[in-house]
Protein backbone atom coordinates (compact mmCIF):
# COMPACT_ATOMS: atom_id res chain seq x y z
CA UNK A 1 0.00 0.00 0.00
CA UNK A 2 1.97 3.25 -1.49
CA UNK A 3 0.97 6.21 0.92
CA UNK A 4 2.65 9.75 -0.42
CA UNK A 5 4.37 12.37 1.44
CA UNK A 6 4.06 16.14 1.09
CA UNK A 7 7.00 17.38 3.23
CA UNK A 8 8.23 21.14 1.79
CA UNK A 9 10.96 22.97 4.17
CA UNK A 10 9.77 25.94 2.25
CA UNK A 11 7.09 25.98 4.70
CA UNK A 12 9.69 26.59 7.62
CA UNK A 13 10.28 30.03 6.60
CA UNK A 14 6.92 30.77 8.38
CA UNK A 15 7.85 32.24 11.28
CA UNK A 16 5.70 33.61 13.82
CA UNK A 17 8.36 34.55 16.36
CA UNK A 18 10.72 33.75 19.56
CA UNK A 19 9.09 31.26 21.72
CA UNK A 20 5.68 30.94 19.57
CA UNK A 21 4.35 27.40 19.60
CA UNK A 22 3.58 27.19 16.16
CA UNK A 23 7.22 27.41 15.05
CA UNK A 24 9.17 26.21 12.50
CA UNK A 25 11.03 23.30 14.38
CA UNK A 26 7.53 21.30 14.15
CA UNK A 27 8.76 20.64 10.41
CA UNK A 28 11.64 19.21 11.55
CA UNK A 29 10.17 17.38 14.36
CA UNK A 30 7.69 15.18 11.98
CA UNK A 31 10.82 14.79 9.36
CA UNK A 32 12.58 13.39 12.81
CA UNK A 33 10.05 11.08 13.55
CA UNK A 34 9.25 9.63 10.46
CA UNK A 35 13.30 9.08 9.98
CA UNK A 36 13.35 7.55 13.67
CA UNK A 37 10.97 5.32 12.37
CA UNK A 38 12.77 4.29 9.59
CA UNK A 39 9.82 5.21 7.34
CA UNK A 40 11.30 8.21 5.38
CA UNK A 41 12.53 5.61 2.29
CA UNK A 42 9.22 4.14 2.05
CA UNK A 43 7.25 6.96 1.33
CA UNK A 44 6.52 8.41 -1.90
CA UNK A 45 7.25 12.29 -2.27
CA UNK A 46 5.11 14.21 -3.72
CA UNK A 47 6.16 17.58 -5.29
CA UNK A 48 4.55 20.47 -3.41
CA UNK A 49 3.67 23.86 -5.66
CA UNK A 50 2.11 27.44 -5.21
CA UNK A 51 -1.73 26.98 -4.77
CA UNK A 52 -3.39 29.08 -7.35
CA UNK A 53 -5.84 32.32 -6.77
CA UNK A 54 -9.17 30.66 -7.93
CA UNK A 55 -7.88 27.73 -5.38
CA UNK A 56 -8.11 29.99 -2.52
CA UNK A 57 -11.24 31.22 -3.48
CA UNK A 58 -13.03 27.76 -3.15
CA UNK A 59 -12.93 28.62 0.40
CA UNK A 60 -12.11 32.07 0.78
CA UNK A 61 -13.41 35.45 0.36
CA UNK A 62 -12.01 38.27 -2.36
CA UNK A 63 -11.85 40.69 0.58
CA UNK A 64 -10.13 38.24 3.49
CA UNK A 65 -7.25 36.96 0.85
CA UNK A 66 -6.36 40.44 -0.52
CA UNK A 67 -6.55 41.83 3.35
CA UNK A 68 -4.14 38.69 4.59
CA UNK A 69 -1.80 39.21 1.77
CA UNK A 70 -1.15 42.74 1.86
CA UNK A 71 -0.86 42.91 5.68
CA UNK A 72 1.99 39.99 5.34
CA UNK A 73 3.43 41.50 2.40
CA UNK A 74 3.58 45.00 4.19
CA UNK A 75 5.46 43.51 7.17
CA UNK A 76 2.56 43.64 10.03
CA UNK A 77 3.68 41.05 12.71
CA UNK A 78 0.17 39.80 13.05
CA UNK A 79 -3.43 40.11 10.86
CA UNK A 80 -5.99 41.87 12.10
CA UNK A 81 -8.29 39.24 12.59
CA UNK A 82 -6.40 37.95 15.64
CA UNK A 83 -4.47 35.81 17.14
CA UNK A 84 -2.12 34.73 14.19
CA UNK A 85 1.23 35.79 14.33
CA UNK A 86 3.23 36.27 10.03
CA UNK A 87 6.89 37.09 8.94
CA UNK A 88 7.22 38.46 5.44
CA UNK A 89 7.23 34.76 3.89
CA UNK A 90 4.05 33.84 5.80
CA UNK A 91 1.77 34.59 2.70
CA UNK A 92 4.18 32.88 0.70
CA UNK A 93 4.07 29.56 3.10
CA UNK A 94 0.77 29.20 3.37
CA UNK A 95 0.09 29.34 -0.44
CA UNK A 96 2.39 26.43 -1.07
CA UNK A 97 0.96 24.67 1.64
CA UNK A 98 -2.47 24.48 0.45
CA UNK A 99 -1.12 23.61 -3.14
CA UNK A 100 1.02 20.74 -1.21
CA UNK A 101 -2.21 19.21 -0.43
CA UNK A 102 -4.06 19.65 -3.34
CA UNK A 103 -1.43 18.11 -5.12
CA UNK A 104 -1.61 15.06 -2.29
CA UNK A 105 -5.66 15.28 -3.43
CA UNK A 106 -3.89 14.59 -7.22
CA UNK A 107 -1.58 11.76 -6.35
CA UNK A 108 -4.72 10.57 -4.58
CA UNK A 109 -7.05 10.58 -7.07
CA UNK A 110 -5.15 9.38 -9.92
CA UNK A 111 -4.14 6.37 -8.02
CA UNK A 112 -0.59 7.23 -7.52
CA UNK A 113 -0.75 6.61 -4.15
CA UNK A 114 -3.36 4.98 -1.64
CA UNK A 115 -3.17 7.50 0.80
CA UNK A 116 -1.10 10.40 1.73
CA UNK A 117 0.55 12.67 5.00
CA UNK A 118 0.93 16.00 4.62
CA UNK A 119 3.67 17.31 6.86
CA UNK A 120 2.19 21.60 6.09
CA UNK A 121 2.34 24.59 8.20
CA UNK A 122 0.93 26.98 9.03
CA UNK A 123 -2.02 25.06 10.12
CA UNK A 124 -5.64 25.27 8.78
CA UNK A 125 -9.18 24.28 10.27
CA UNK A 126 -9.28 27.66 12.27
CA UNK A 127 -9.45 29.72 9.17
CA UNK A 128 -12.85 30.84 8.07
CA UNK A 129 -14.14 32.07 5.06
CA UNK A 130 -13.27 35.88 6.18
CA UNK A 131 -10.88 35.21 9.19
CA UNK A 132 -7.72 33.70 9.70
CA UNK A 133 -7.53 32.78 13.17
CA UNK A 134 -5.65 30.59 15.74
CA UNK A 135 -2.47 30.30 14.26
CA UNK A 136 -4.61 29.46 10.66
CA UNK A 137 -4.01 31.43 7.36
CA UNK A 138 -5.74 29.50 5.20
CA UNK A 139 -8.39 26.18 5.40
CA UNK A 140 -5.62 23.79 3.54
CA UNK A 141 -8.39 20.57 4.52
CA UNK A 142 -12.16 22.53 3.62
CA UNK A 143 -10.22 24.02 0.06
CA UNK A 144 -8.86 20.08 -0.52
CA UNK A 145 -12.62 19.11 0.16
CA UNK A 146 -13.97 21.27 -2.56
CA UNK A 147 -11.08 21.24 -4.48
CA UNK A 148 -11.18 17.50 -4.63
CA UNK A 149 -15.07 17.92 -5.73
CA UNK A 150 -14.32 20.47 -8.34
CA UNK A 151 -11.68 18.92 -10.29
CA UNK A 152 -11.56 15.10 -9.67
CA UNK A 153 -15.79 15.01 -9.26
CA UNK A 154 -15.72 13.68 -5.83
CA UNK A 155 -19.22 13.89 -4.82
CA UNK A 156 -18.80 13.77 -1.17
CA UNK A 157 -15.87 14.35 1.32
CA UNK A 158 -15.65 13.41 5.08
CA UNK A 159 -13.53 15.16 7.33
CA UNK A 160 -12.20 13.83 10.18
CA UNK A 161 -10.65 16.33 12.46
CA UNK A 162 -8.92 14.43 16.47
CA UNK A 163 -7.18 18.25 16.96
CA UNK A 164 -7.62 18.73 21.04
CA UNK A 165 -8.95 22.26 19.40
CA UNK A 166 -12.35 22.63 17.68
CA UNK A 167 -11.80 23.20 13.77
CA UNK A 168 -14.56 25.94 13.50
CA UNK A 169 -13.23 27.46 10.37
CA UNK A 170 -13.87 23.80 8.64
CA UNK A 171 -17.13 23.32 10.16
CA UNK A 172 -18.27 27.70 9.11
CA UNK A 173 -17.09 26.94 5.76
CA UNK A 174 -19.16 23.60 4.97
CA UNK A 175 -22.06 23.98 7.62
CA UNK A 176 -24.72 24.73 5.16
CA UNK A 177 -23.39 22.02 2.43
CA UNK A 178 -24.83 18.68 2.73
CA UNK A 179 -21.95 17.12 0.48
CA UNK A 180 -19.04 17.40 3.40
CA UNK A 181 -19.51 15.96 6.51
CA UNK A 182 -17.47 17.18 9.26
CA UNK A 183 -16.80 15.33 12.45
CA UNK A 184 -14.80 16.77 15.29
CA UNK A 185 -13.25 15.26 18.50
CA UNK A 186 -11.99 18.36 20.73
CA UNK A 187 -12.05 19.66 24.06
CA UNK A 188 -14.67 21.29 25.43
CA UNK A 189 -14.45 24.94 26.01
CA UNK A 190 -11.00 25.47 24.89
CA UNK A 191 -9.94 27.80 22.04
CA UNK A 192 -12.05 28.62 20.06
CA UNK A 193 -15.41 27.87 22.48
CA UNK A 194 -17.29 26.35 19.45
CA UNK A 195 -18.13 22.75 18.39
CA UNK A 196 -20.79 22.29 21.18
CA UNK A 197 -22.88 18.50 20.23
CA UNK A 198 -25.40 20.58 19.36
CA UNK A 199 -23.93 22.75 16.59
CA UNK A 200 -25.34 19.63 13.68
CA UNK A 201 -25.22 22.07 10.03
CA UNK A 202 -27.88 24.18 8.86
CA UNK A 203 -29.83 24.06 5.44
CA UNK A 204 -28.94 21.77 2.73
CA UNK A 205 -26.02 20.52 6.02
CA UNK A 206 -28.09 19.53 8.33
CA UNK A 207 -27.27 16.51 10.14
CA UNK A 208 -23.69 16.54 8.09
CA UNK A 209 -21.73 18.35 11.52
CA UNK A 210 -21.25 16.10 13.67
CA UNK A 211 -18.94 17.36 16.88
CA UNK A 212 -18.02 15.29 20.47
CA UNK A 213 -16.90 18.03 22.89
CA UNK A 214 -14.79 15.92 25.78
CA UNK A 215 -13.78 17.22 29.34
CA UNK A 216 -9.65 17.81 29.70
CA UNK A 217 -7.96 14.26 30.58
CA UNK A 218 -10.10 12.59 28.34
CA UNK A 219 -8.31 9.66 26.69
CA UNK A 220 -8.25 6.61 24.21
CA UNK A 221 -11.52 5.53 25.95
CA UNK A 222 -13.67 8.83 25.52
CA UNK A 223 -12.11 9.58 21.96
CA UNK A 224 -12.34 5.93 20.14
CA UNK A 225 -16.57 5.62 21.68
CA UNK A 226 -16.97 8.75 19.55
CA UNK A 227 -15.15 7.33 16.70
CA UNK A 228 -16.68 3.76 17.03
CA UNK A 229 -20.84 4.67 18.28
CA UNK A 230 -20.98 7.99 16.52
CA UNK A 231 -18.58 8.61 13.86
CA UNK A 232 -18.79 4.76 11.92
CA UNK A 233 -22.63 4.88 11.63
CA UNK A 234 -22.69 8.03 10.55
CA UNK A 235 -19.77 7.88 8.06
CA UNK A 236 -21.72 4.59 6.66
CA UNK A 237 -24.91 6.67 5.88
CA UNK A 238 -22.82 9.47 4.51
CA UNK A 239 -21.26 7.12 1.82
CA UNK A 240 -18.36 9.28 1.38
CA UNK A 241 -15.83 9.06 -1.98
CA UNK A 242 -13.11 10.45 0.20
CA UNK A 243 -11.59 11.17 3.31
CA UNK A 244 -9.40 14.14 4.71
CA UNK A 245 -8.26 13.85 8.32
CA UNK A 246 -7.20 16.98 10.50
CA UNK A 247 -4.74 15.32 12.55
CA UNK A 248 -4.15 17.47 15.06
CA UNK A 249 -1.09 15.93 17.50
CA UNK A 250 -1.89 18.72 20.37
CA UNK A 251 -4.07 15.94 21.46
CA UNK A 252 -1.41 13.60 22.50
CA UNK A 253 -0.37 13.65 26.35
CA UNK A 254 1.81 16.24 27.51
CA UNK A 255 0.79 18.71 24.98
CA UNK A 256 1.41 21.83 25.82
CA UNK A 257 -1.77 23.54 24.60
CA UNK A 258 -4.20 20.27 24.77
CA UNK A 259 -5.56 18.68 27.81
CA UNK A 260 -5.35 14.94 26.28
CA UNK A 261 -4.14 11.91 27.46
CA UNK A 262 -3.53 10.23 23.68
CA UNK A 263 -0.43 7.88 23.28
CA UNK A 264 1.64 6.96 20.12
CA UNK A 265 -0.52 3.47 20.28
CA UNK A 266 -3.94 5.23 20.36
CA UNK A 267 -3.05 7.54 17.25
CA UNK A 268 -2.11 4.05 15.21
CA UNK A 269 -5.19 2.33 15.89
CA UNK A 270 -7.19 5.33 15.13
CA UNK A 271 -5.63 5.58 12.08
CA UNK A 272 -6.64 2.05 11.09
CA UNK A 273 -10.37 2.74 12.54
CA UNK A 274 -10.46 5.92 10.16
CA UNK A 275 -8.36 2.94 7.27
CA UNK A 276 -11.41 0.50 7.80
CA UNK A 277 -14.29 3.77 7.56
CA UNK A 278 -12.76 4.69 4.17
CA UNK A 279 -13.21 1.60 2.69
CA UNK A 280 -16.18 2.45 1.11
CA UNK A 281 -13.89 5.23 -0.64
CA UNK A 282 -12.09 2.99 -1.51
CA UNK A 283 -9.38 3.15 0.97
CA UNK A 284 -8.73 6.99 0.20
CA UNK A 285 -7.42 8.99 2.91
CA UNK A 286 -5.05 12.58 2.84
CA UNK A 287 -3.72 13.46 6.17
CA UNK A 288 -3.22 17.29 6.63
CA UNK A 289 -0.55 18.10 9.51
CA UNK A 290 -2.76 20.56 12.18
CA UNK A 291 -1.49 21.40 15.97
CA UNK A 292 0.55 19.38 17.97
CA UNK A 293 3.04 21.44 20.32
CA UNK A 294 5.11 18.93 22.32
CA UNK A 295 8.23 18.47 19.58
CA UNK A 296 9.04 15.01 20.68
CA UNK A 297 5.79 14.09 21.56
CA UNK A 298 4.78 15.47 17.81
CA UNK A 299 7.41 13.29 15.78
CA UNK A 300 6.48 9.43 17.71
CA UNK A 301 2.60 10.58 16.97
CA UNK A 302 2.93 11.56 13.66
CA UNK A 303 5.08 8.50 12.81
CA UNK A 304 2.86 6.31 14.18
CA UNK A 305 0.21 7.92 12.25
CA UNK A 306 1.77 7.30 9.46
CA UNK A 307 3.14 3.61 9.66
CA UNK A 308 -0.72 3.37 10.17
CA UNK A 309 -1.36 4.66 7.08
CA UNK A 310 1.36 2.59 5.37
CA UNK A 311 -0.05 -0.65 6.14
CA UNK A 312 -3.61 0.09 4.37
Amino acid sequence: MMTGLIADPFCKQHDPGPEHPESPARFDAVMEGLKRGGLLGQLVPIESRDATYEELRLCHAADYLSMAEYQVREGHDELKTGDTRVCEQSWDVAVRSVGGVLSAVDAVMTGRVQNAFCAVRPPGHHATVHRGMGFCILNNVAIAARYAQRQHGEGKVLIIDWDAHHGNGTQDIFYEDGSVFFFSTHQAWEYPGTGAHTETGAGAGLGTTLNCPMPANAGRTEVFEAFEKQLRPAAAAFHPDLVLISAGFDSHVDDPLGGFKLIDDDFFDLTRLVADIARPADGRIISVLEGGYNLPGLGAAVSAHVRALMVG
